[in-house]
């Protein structure tokens, strides 16, 4: 499962945000690579005033920053696609430039992930190995 952390810096984000911000990785990420929204988890944290420092200096610009950790096995294209559209989202999202949304993205295969007790599946194969859950926890997953 994708994990995002979006850290903030000089800024503050509204529960609306956060929902907003969560529900546009989730779909970017759904559309781009195919996989199950579900997959999507996306975590929110803030620097503290003070903690943001660019080139060694004080920044005060509020600053959005994107952490994900995917699976690995995606054309650069596809992850290119994914950033951009996060990026153009949630830029507009909070009102601020494209320029103070940092995003990266780090591969781990998959073999090196572990997910609802199981190692988690190439790229592809999400729907053979949905099916090994039990029907409880199928059930108690978002659509």
């Amino acid at each position: 499962m994708p994990t995002y952390t979006v850290t903030v810096a000089n800024l503050s984000l509204s529960p609306q945000q956060k929902s907003q911000i969560a529900e546009a990785i989730t779909a970017a990420h759904n559309a781009q690579t195919g996989a199950p929204r579900f997959f999507a988890q996306v975590l929110f944290s803030a620097a503290k005033e003070g903690d943001h420092f660019v080139g060694g200096r004080l920044n005060t610009a509020p600053q959005v920053f994107v952490h994900g950790l995917v699976r690995d096995g995606r054309s650069i294209e596809i992850k290119q696609a994914l950033m951009s559209q996060m990026l153009e989202e949630i830029a507009q999202i909070l009102n601020i430039s494209v320029e103070d949304v940092w995003i990266y993205l780090q591969d781990i295969p998959a073999t090196q992930m572990i997910e609802f007790g199981r190692f988690l599946p190439a790229p592809g194969e999400e729907a053979k190995w949905e099916k090994g859950m039990t029907p409880e926890k199928r059930a108690s997953l978002p659509k």
